[in-house]
């Protein structure tokens, strides 16, 4: 198989898939102590006294014609074998032009060969585990196989291994090995293997790798949005829900995301599906220290992985090589395979946190697969039923209650934005009291929606209406501030505003850009139209909430407001905001001087004394730590504090206003 080699650079290729992938595996292995290198006087008695004590060669042979093509269309057999006979120009030029794009290939005049020799030996392997002969195997094989089409070569592979190895093994031994889960953790998507499987219902085909929005390899440079990989891609036909695609949003996962794709998709989809056999298509290029790969995976990792896919199919398992280009990450993680099949306990794995985005990922890939997996259903709701039967999302009924209340008791009603793109988008969500335009004060609060909070049911993960509650800290401070004759404009921001045509069960929010310029057009919107035209305000006072305090910050920066405004009240548990300005120099001693940030206990500025002394300074305010966390909890804890500065602040602006005003 290492004779297999790149034609401009002959056998040690300055290329990727170098033939001593596999003598740096199989010299690791004997270096450990895995391997037998003894006489041969020795080898009997020690098969006799401690069988497992080595890893026994299983002898590799060819693949034939008949095996290579119940995967492969004839014509691609015979293109790959026609290599053999080709002159050394011609395997230059076809390399040349194959090298570049979605091929990404190199041909030589001993590919076909060593190309059958892998096959072959993925054959044999996995057969010997069907039937016993070993409890599992692992095939130290090349060339690789996953991404090789059914009817043309691709990245680096000419057969399928897997594929074939498992229709073989079906084929052979029908009673012994009717479902198979084929498990590919390799870094890039295994396009060939999934597009062989997709629609057969006795082959489980999970795949963990960089997606990249279709960008990453194999992902088609001039259109990188190519179904392969992407996790919408359940299977077809009779296959429907045997494709499972966890495709990373970007490279840099590591153990945590790994770990936790397989404790929340694979390890639960695949005790489902009770394999009769599991093989593990293991490109180790998402190992820490790949560079192609640019993921940090550890060889611990790769033997906790390994350890959970032995708890299926009575044990039977079959490890494949498939990629993994930097020959030290390749070989000590194939040696921490190794170890983990032939009985060694996993070794221990501190797991670091949870890259948020990867959590997205794999509870979109749980929504996916929910139709068709009963252990993925626990909290996935069908969002175009319940749609079709009228349901709302519970931010708009939360919204339409406080919208009521304040009616109700107050009179307040909905302020009408004329411009078209902010009514789609805060329709109903500025509220106001009447004759707001005749009031001397006005309070400006630009709030988070409520906190919503929920107690699962501990068995099925359903959420019953009597263990669900809403904590709204803002009301508090409109009731008072009616109550103190100001005018109020109520202002709620949602994370992301639904529309009908929204039908994904797991939305995430808005990103930090969006939001950014949501807000601002908002806040700005309602300076340049109404706050700035109310000519009786003698004090306005800006209240921010949680993630939508940002408006505060932006209307300061985008307008000239200062003369306006008496003060700046704001409870931060997310970023915290500066204020600065290149256009006015004192705005940021200004914010100092006339605001009070209260910012929650846990927040992490207050781990960290260099970060602790940043948001003393000016720009970010009068910053106070509170005493507890949580926005309700805060706007609770500091409420007299609050009503009292503020009723300082705009006494002290202008004197005592407290006469009566007509409201009415």
């Amino acid at each position: 198989m290492k004779l297999h080699a790149n034609a401009d650079f002959g056998p040690y290729p300055h290329h990727p898939e170098d033939p001593s992938r596999i003598e740096y595996i199989m010299k690791t292995f004997k270096k450990a102590g895995l391997v037998y290198t003894g006489s041969d006087a020795d080898l009997i008695s020690i098969i006799q006294s401690n069988p497992t004590k080595y890893m026994w060669r299983i002898p590799a042979r060819e693949a034939t014609k008949e095996e290579i093509c119940i995967v492969h269309v004839p014509r691609h057999y015979y293109w790959v074998e026609e290599l053999s006979h080709k002159p050394t120009h011609e395997l230059r030029r076809l390399t040349k032009v194959m090298d570049q794009g979605r091929e990404s290939l190199y041909v030589g005049s001993m590919t076909f060969e060593a190309s059958l020799i892998s096959a072959g030996g993925a054959i044999e392997t996995c057969k010997s585990v069907v039937v016993g002969t070993v409890k599992n195997a692992f095939a130290v094989i090349r060339p690789p196989g996953h991404h090789a089409e059914f009817d043309q070569p691709m990245g680096f592979c000419l057969f399928n291994n897997v594929p074939i190895a498992a229709r073989i093994c079906q084929a052979d031994y029908p009673d012994l090995c009717r479902k198979i889960l084929i498990l590919d953790w390799d870094v890039h998507h295994g396009n060939g293997i999934q597009n062989i499987f997709y629609e057969d219902p006795n082959v489980l085909y999970i795949s963990l790798h960089v997606y990249q929005n279709g960008h990453f390899y194999p992902g088609k440079p001039d259109n990188p949005m190519t179904p392969d990989g992407g996790i919408q891609q359940c299977g077809a036909g009779l296959g429907l829900g045997k494709n499972v695609n966890i495709g990373w949003h970007e490279q840099g996962m590591g153990d945590g995301e790994y770990m936790a794709a397989f404790q929340k998709i694979v390890m639960p989809i695949a005790r489902e599906f009770d394999p009769d056999l599991v093989i593990i298509s293991a490109g180790f290029d998402a190992a820490d220290g790949d560079e192609l790969g640019g993921c940090f995976v550890t060889p611990a990792c790769y033997a906790h992985m390994t350890h959970m896919l032995m708890s299926l199919a009575d044990g039977k398992v079959a490890v494949c090589l498939e990629g993994g280009y930097n020959l030290n990450a390749i070989s000590q993680s194939a040696l921490a395979v190794a170890k983990t099949l032939m009985g060694e306990p996993p070794p221990k794995l501190a797991l670091p946190k949870l890259n948020k985005e990867a959590a997205k990922i794999l509870a979109k890939v749980q929504a996916y697969q929910a139709p068709y997996w009963e252990c993925m259903r626990p909290g996935i709701v069908d969002v175009q039923d319940l749609q079709t039967q009228g349901a709302s999302r519970l931010h708009d009924v939360i919204r339409s209650s406080q919208r009521q209340i304040l009616s109700e008791r107050h009179g307040m009603i909905p302020l009408y934005i004329q411009r078209e793109t902010l009514f789609r988008s805060f329709e109903n969500q500025v509220l106001v009291t009447r004759n707001i335009h005749l009031a001397r004060r006005i309070l400006v609060v630009i709030h988070d929606p409520p906190e919503v909070y929920a107690q699962p049911d501990p068995i099925d993960n359903s959420v019953e209406p009597h263990n669900a509650w809403v904590n709204d800290g803002v009301i508090q401070y409109i009731d008072w501030a009616i109550g103190q004759r100001f005018g109020v404009i109520d202002v709620n921001v949602p994370q992301y505003i639904t529309r009908p045509e929204d039908t994904e069960p797991f939305i995430p929010k808005s990103d930090e850009r969006m939001f950014q310029a949501q807000i601002q057009e908002l806040m700005c919107y309602l300076w340049d139209n109404y706050l700035q035209l109310y000519e009786a305000a003698d004090d306005i006072i800006l209240m921010g909430v949680g993630n939508a305090y940002l408006g505060v910050k932006v209307l300061l920066i985008s307008r000239d407001v200062k003369s306006r405004i008496s003060g700046v009240v704001n409870f931060v548990d997310g970023n915290l905001r500066p204020v600065k300005s290149d256009v006015d120099q004192d705005l940021s001693s200004w914010y100092k001087e006339n605001s009070q940030v209260f910012v929650a206990n846990d927040h992490a500025c207050w781990s960290d004394r260099d970060l602790t002394r940043k948001v003393m300074r000016r720009r970010f305010g009068t910053v106070k730590r509170s005493p507890v966390k949580g926005l309700a909890h805060m706007m609770k804890e500091h409420a007299e504090e609050v009503k009292q500065w503020i009723l300082d602040r705009v006494s002290s602006s202008h004197g005592d206003t407290t006469e009566d005003e007509n409201m009415d």
